[in-house]
């Protein structure tokens, strides 16, 4: 679980943000903070860790700017994202010295911020599960695009669009659901050898998670299920 802080005076947006982390599968909120000096008596806690800290700007008689430098000279492996109604050249330049990883201005829609948080959390865990990167991964990490964005445009001679489609919102609709190539070509009647193709494809793409699974013939069953963090690049497929 991830655990985020919100830094933000004003309660009615702080208790906005608090539900809209509770709506992002493996996030939740472990606290707010009114002033800076609460953020940081919070960030002192050991247990749990702050992980990420959604982070206003225009505070009564403060500038939630003012935490960052002190957050960067204390060493602590905590990430911020900017929510403010600041949208100055400077104070956005401010912010993206300082390393802020998104930075989103009021107003906005629950989507953008969605997909801020994955979008982040996609990056945090190829930087934890990586000794070494290829290119494709640091362009990922520098630029956001996913491995591969090349060949994720193309679709493999065989591969429709529209049936892709069909798949990825059935997907879609059931995220936490483990399923195997029958299961699935049943739910979205479509043949079996069709959907492997589809199903191989967004597993190299590293959407789908895959799993081998023995049954009592000790034939391979392999089973599928969405990984979280490409929870975002499963939904263009479903435009």
């Amino acid at each position: 679980m991830i655990n985020v802080l919100v830094v933000d005076d004003d309660a009615m947006v702080a208790e906005l943000n608090r539900c809209y982390i509770g709506q992002i599968p493996g996030f939740t909120c472990c606290g707010t903070a009114s002033t800076l000096q609460q953020a940081k008596e919070r960030l002192a806690q050991d247990e749990p860790p702050i992980d990420l800290i959604l982070l206003d700007i225009y505070m009564q008689q403060e500038n939630g700017l003012d935490l960052l430098p002190e957050l960067r000279s204390a060493g602590r492996p905590v990430d911020v994202i900017i929510i403010s109604s600041a949208a100055d050249a400077a104070t956005i330049k401010t912010s993206l010295n300082y390393g802020v990883v998104d930075y989103l201005i009021k107003p906005f829609q629950f989507a953008r911020f969605e997909e801020a948080l994955t979008g982040w959390r996609q990056k945090k865990s190829l930087m934890d599960n990586h000794q070494f990167y290829q290119q494709s991964d640091v362009d990922q990490l520098l630029h956001g695009n996913p491995p591969g964005a090349s060949e994720q445009k193309r679709l493999p001679k065989g591969l429709t669009p529209q049936t892709l489609r069909t798949l990825c919102l059935w997907i879609d609709a059931h995220p936490g659901t483990e399923f195997s190539t029958d299961e699935l070509a049943t739910e979205v009647n479509i043949s079996r050898v069709s959907c492997r193709k589809y199903l191989i494809w967004l597993a190299q793409i590293n959407i789908l998670f895959t799993s081998i699974h023995y049954g009592v013939t000790g034939r391979p069953v392999y089973r599928y299920r969405l990984q979280p963090e490409y929870h975002t690049l499963l939904k263009q497929y479903c435009q």
